[in-house]
């Protein structure tokens, strides 16, 4: 059961997050969109959840993580200047994977004759 505060903090997370990794200069992050974010009960740890709309290999996958893991530091920076919050929470970062699974979906429906 996720708290007001919970959702409160992940919910300015995932809007600012947005906004920071679109300021960022590296490349394979222009396409990335967060998803989703979860926050821990204490507000210390939060997985970020997010997708690309160019990845679609492993290897991909991988270096997008890689990305967002190398600027994480400069993510919670940014997250501290722009809030309020007393402690900015770690950040994991996580691939979701459901964005695609929809799109396969939408796929197999148009090749099926449902529109």
């Amino acid at each position: 059961m996720t708290s007001r505060r919970q959702r409160r903090v992940a919910q300015f997370m995932r809007e600012e997050i947005t906004l920071i990794t679109l300021e960022l200069s590296d490349p394979r992050l222009a396409l990335v969109s967060v998803t989703d974010v979860e926050v821990s009960s204490d507000l210390r740890h939060a997985h970020v959840f997010v997708s690309h709309l160019g990845a679609e290999e492993e290897k991909e996958i991988e270096g997008v993580l890689k990305a967002l893991r190398h600027a994480a530091g400069h993510m919670r920076r940014e997250l501290a200047v722009r809030g309020t919050l007393r402690y900015v929470p770690e950040l994991s970062f996580h691939w979701d994977s459901s964005v695609n699974q929809g799109q396969r979906i939408e796929e197999l429906l148009r090749q099926v004759g449902f529109e």
